[in-house]
């Protein structure tokens, strides 16, 4: 029987701990990132979250033991790959997948890696004197040329595409033209929380546009309430308001006197015998009628 090392056994057990003891637990990837980076990443997030590094095989064996207690975090492995960590915290999973969001940065390219997005170096003027370098640039097919004593970018280029590898010559060359296409920071796998796993797919929520369409949503169904007539505590009272608008309205059209009418009914009698008024000829008119028309 292999012999297996005590440290893993004691690493396991607060692995699970951690499984078992915080509501919410993140897998994420954290290949690439520079330790002294990676330091201010833990320190940036260490208020409101743990953050622990061990080896797959171990997360896998301590997901498998939580699964005793917690239904369903087994399910995490799925989403373990490349050099894992795991995040427990009682944060909400969508504002854990923004606060982790945050804390990448963009990074130079040093060649080889995959382009997360299409790499664009876009049109006009560069930094560069007149020289060789245009030739250089050409090289790695961005489209430069020297005008008006500059050396310059013609039109906009995309040189890597989405998934393309990045070469070396490429890399080096959008450092030079300060393009930093690499990101560096913690990446979010998947989140689990009451049995159920969520994906950046769904995670990735632009906040301050949700909360205008919830409020565009509230007000449509505010509106859509009171056309249609629909008593309710935030409805009754703009219905009572409208409803007595209307009843106002009508008794005055109607000439129905009352003590909420009967100064609109004077003021609309007046205005009738000023319009009559201003077609009688003056002759026939009082004085005062004489100055009101």
């Amino acid at each position: 029987m292999a012999h297996v090392a005590q440290w893993k056994y004691k690493e396991v057990d607060e692995l699970t701990k951690i499984f078992t003891e915080y509501p919410v637990i993140g897998i994420v990837e954290i290949g690439g990132i520079p330790a002294p980076q990676m330091q201010v990443m833990r320190r940036n997030i260490r208020d409101n979250a743990l953050i622990r590094c061990s080896k797959n095989t171990l997360l896998f064996r301590a997901l498998q033991e939580a699964e005793k207690q917690v239904k369903g975090i087994a399910a995490l492995q799925e989403i373990v790959t490349g050099q894992s960590a795991i995040i427990g915290t009682k944060m909400n999973p969508f504002k854990l997948y923004g606060s982790l969001k945050q804390t990448r940065t963009k990074a130079p390219a040093k060649g080889g890696e995959i382009a997360p997005d299409d790499i664009l170096v876009k049109a006009g003027d560069t930094p560069f004197k007149p020289g060789p370098i245009v030739g250089d640039l050409q090289k790695v097919g961005i489209p430069a040329a020297i005008q008006g004593g500059k050396v310059v970018i013609k039109k906009d280029k995309v040189i890597v595409k989405k998934g393309d590898k990045i070469p070396r010559e490429v890399a080096q060359m959008l450092t030079r033209l300060e393009i930093f296409p690499i990101e560096i920071g913690i990446s979010l796998q998947g989140v689990y929380e009451d049995g159920f796993i969520f994906k950046p797919d769904v995670l990735d929520v632009d906040i301050d546009q949700y909360l205008i369409q919830i409020k565009q949503a509230a007000s449509h169904a505010f509106n859509l309430a009171i056309e249609s007539a629909w008593a309710h505590t935030k409805t009754i009272q703009p219905l009572l308001m409208r409803a007595y608008r209307d009843s106002l309205l009508l008794a005055i059209g109607q000439g129905i006197v009352s003590k909420d009418t009967i100064t609109h009914l004077i003021s609309k009698a007046h205005r009738s015998m000023i319009s009559v008024a201003s077609n009688v000829k003056e002759d026939g008119l009082d004085d005062d009628l004489k100055k009101m028309t």
